[in-house]
């Protein structure tokens, strides 16, 4: 029966009785003014939850795809046993949480040197998050290749026996060439543009390249790093990550942006309505096709719960099949290109948003990033991994899908384009 430790006290436990897997607050979390709910889908109270909603949950914790079937691999566990799976990599994850108690005192393990680091991030594939490392277990979701560490005085460390990473280490990809330059160029444009981001560079290691994101769920306090507690949508929804796109084939329908628009509007402010429409317009202007409901998170804190910044920002437009279906539809149309103004009403209508302000708003936000990109190119320029092989490309289409999207704004000509599956997952491909 692992114990589920918020920032080192312990907030319930998850238990497994005859196969049967259940998770319950502890009364002390539940009394305790500090006390938060580890989920919009699992609010406090005494009562149990049951495997239909901690065990979507957990899942959303892991990884997914190709460092999934590597973790399962070295861990010896079946993809299925979610349990073992979270008990064994569950020291350091996203949010708030761990979920099993330290083998020994929280510290971290210096990665000596640069080529240390390139032979880290080389060995990833085959050990995912350094699984089988003595002391070392985390987990961050997602099928792409990463890596938590902590980042202090110029120098990177391995979190070892529960000590909280502070940053978030994502390697170049082979299959992907440029995409550290270009998640740079989309989160650096989508800070200018004045959206809510992490903060991220970039870096070199041999002759590897990484994107180093800073963590927003951690903060430096009294010298120490504390965590913030944070959930993804499919969490909140009570989805699998299966099903993190609205159309996918797992059987279970993904979230809508107009659910997603709910849960923000029922739990929420006005502010983070606005914050994520935001996000929606600026990913279609982008071509940011696996802007899923794992890609938007939730900060949750006592009495307090917001939209967490953006991340995960990138543009699928410059590589050769990847698909131009976005995770959502708008409207329900799902290509970017074809989104033209009657989509946009029909999110607002949808969404309980004016349409009219709404569409004001695709207006404003495109000539925004039009504006902004040149200072987010000249930005990745500057940042210690430099220019890349591909920058110039990404900023050419996306400035021609920023003027698409802002002309179409404005027309319902042509008629609507058939949704046609085309290409592969940005992520998963």
């Amino acid at each position: 029966m692992p114990d589920v430790y918020a920032d080192g006290v312990i907030a319930g436990a998850i238990e497994s009785r005859l196969g049967e897997t259940a998770f319950a607050y502890d009364p002390a979390w539940l009394k305790s003014p500090a006390g938060f709910p580890l989920s919009l889908s699992m609010p406090l109270s005494a009562r149990e939850w049951g495997p239909d909603v901690i065990l979507p949950w957990l899942m959303n914790l892991l990884p997914e795809g190709a460092p999934l079937r590597a973790l399962t691999r070295a861990l010896g566990a079946s993809a299925e046993d979610v349990l073992a799976l979270i008990t064994a990599s569950g020291g350091d994850l996203a949010g708030a949480l761990s979920i099993r108690a330290p083998a020994g005192p929280a510290r971290t393990q210096l990665i000596r040197d640069e080529a240390a680091l390139e032979r880290i991030l080389n060995e990833l594939p085959a050990r995912p998050f350094l699984v089988g490392e003595q002391g070392v277990a985390m987990s961050l979701a997602g099928a792409q290749e990463k890596l938590p560490v902590v980042f202090e005085g110029g120098a990177f460390y391995i979190p070892v026996n529960g000590s909280a990473s502070t940053h978030i280490l994502k390697p170049d990809t082979a299959n992907l060439p440029g995409s550290v330059q270009n998640e740079a160029l989309c989160m650096q444009l989508a800070r200018r543009c004045g959206l809510n981001v992490a903060e991220a560079t970039t870096g070199t290691a041999g002759d590897r390249s990484y994107l180093l994101v800073t963590r927003y769920d951690r903060v430096r306090k009294d010298g120490a790093v504390r965590r913030i507690h944070q959930e993804d949508f499919c969490q909140a929804l009570g989805r699998p990550p299966g099903a993190k796109y609205e159309h996918n084939q797992t059987g279970i329908r993904g979230p809508s942006l107009a659910e997603m628009f709910a849960l923000i509007r029922e739990h929420m402010t006005a502010r983070d309505i606005n914050r994520f429409l935001d996000a929606v317009i600026f990913n279609i202007a982008i071509g940011n096709v696996d802007s899923h409901a794992k890609n938007y998170s939730i900060l949750l804190q006592p009495g307090r719960v917001e939209l967490a910044p953006l991340y995960d920002l990138m543009s699928g437009l410059a590589w050769a099949n990847i698909t131009e279906n976005h995770a959502q539809s708008v409207g329900g149309q799902r290509r970017g290109r074809y989104v033209f103004r009657r989509h946009w009403q029909r999110l607002g209508e949808a969404a309980g948003l004016s349409a009219p302000a709404l569409l004001r708003r695709v207006v404003s936000l495109c000539d925004r990033i039009a504006a902004e990109l040149p200072g987010a190119r000249e930005d990745v320029i500057a940042m210690p991994a430099g220019k890349g092989v591909l920058l110039d490309t990404f900023c050419t289409e996306i400035a021609a899908r920023v003027t698409t999207v802002r002309f179409n704004a404005g027309t319902d000509e042509p008629d609507d384009r058939p949704d046609r599956p085309e290409g592969v997952d940005l992520k998963e491909g």
